[in-house]
């Protein structure tokens, strides 16, 4: 970690992400020492959805003042699965001991199309355990894989993205054995996995970023669908976003959860910033986006979901992305597992990979 003092608003952080990646558990209270705001209304109806083209009339989804600072679960919803992986521990790479994968396949003939999953964390804690919407997933017949990664405290950018290529490659070198079709692979993550979730779908052939020598270099580790729940594009704009509001400006420190990543202020290597943006690399060859944000979230401005959001749009077409604000909520909760939301999520997924 940084030699530097670090500021109490990212301790707050911190402390937050440190007990839900440990605890799986979301709806912990707001901090003591923060303010405390009227509870929200809880939404009545399903998360509002706009493609990217209709979200530019949408309202500006600043988190309003009052917001206690921080908060969340990094791997999304806190999510408990009940069912038993078919693989545990398994290792993708032979480099890091973090480098593991856990694999759940519906019972049947198969071959099912896959869902990898990609915990948050800021990119320095959190882990594959209880990955979210599991259970559902199974239930509609679709395999889930739930991945490790290389920490900020092991090895910094892009090691992380090398790591989630390097996992799609070996699932998809090991389909046949596990009732796998290669043909239908979602990548799905929260927080900093939606980050890396959105960079598979973005930099399919980048050179830099495949790591051939993490394994399976003869395989693809393309994705055919993006599901991205509040994960951070273009660090450097991320202060910038907060400005005026009651959630912390710390982004730019260099102990951010940002800048430990890139191993030095975001802002004095905005090269090193770059490599780390799904933005960077959209093309015409990405495939269907999902992307949702809450619009409370102190974490990661929502903005940074339509910033991608409205890239992909000229490039692909407005029918193959959907930004989606979810009124209220913050970074993860109980909103995001809702039954509405879940119904999103398999709608999207049963179009894309049809």
């Amino acid at each position: 970690m940084s030699s530097l003092r670090t500021p109490p608003a990212l301790l707050v952080r911190l402390a937050a992400l440190a007990v839900f990646a440990l605890s799986g558990c979301a709806g912990a209270a707001a901090p003591t020492s923060a303010p405390t705001p009227a509870a929200p209304k809880p939404a009545a109806t399903a998360a509002p959805v706009a493609t990217a083209a209709a979200a530019a009339t949408a309202p500006t989804a600043q988190p309003p003042a009052g917001l206690p600072p921080r908060g969340g679960a990094p791997g999304g919803a806190g999510s408990t699965v009940t069912a038993v992986p078919v693989l545990k521990d398994a290792a993708y790479a032979t480099g890091s001991s973090a480098q593991k994968l856990d694999l759940y396949v519906p019972s049947g003939a198969g071959p099912f199309p896959l869902i990898i999953n990609i915990h948050g964390g800021g990119f320095m804690m959190g882990d594959k355990a209880n990955p979210d919407m599991a259970d559902a997933f199974l239930a509609a017949g679709y395999a889930v894989a739930s991945i490790n990664y290389r920490l900020s405290g092991e090895v910094k950018a892009p090691a992380q993205i090398q790591d989630a290529k390097a996992a799609v490659r070996w699932l998809r070198a090991n389909a046949a054995k596990y009732k796998l079709d290669p043909q239908r692979f979602a990548s799905f993550g929260q927080s900093a996995g939606g980050n890396l979730s959105a960079l598979l779908g973005t930099s399919c052939g980048v050179a830099a970023l495949e790591g051939p020598e993490l394994g399976n270099a003869d395989q693809s580790n393309c994705v055919q669908a993006v599901v991205d729940w509040f994960g951070p594009t273009d660090f450097l704009q991320m202060d910038a976003q907060f400005a005026g509001t009651a959630c912390p400006v710390d982004h730019n420190a260099a102990n951010s959860p940002e800048s430990m990543l890139i191993g030095a202020p975001i802002q004095t290597k905005p090269e090193a910033a770059r490599v780390m943006n799904p933005i960077a690399y959209v093309s015409a060859k990405a495939p269907p986006f999902l992307i949702q944000h809450g619009t409370a979230d102190c974490n990661v401005p929502p903005q940074q979901g339509k910033l991608l959001a409205d890239a992909l749009t000229p490039l692909i077409g407005a029918d193959k992305v959907t930004y989606s604000l979810i009124q209220g909520a913050g970074h993860g909760g109980s909103q995001f597992s809702a039954a509405d939301n879940q119904k999103l999520v398999m709608d999207f997924l049963a179009k894309a990979l049809k």
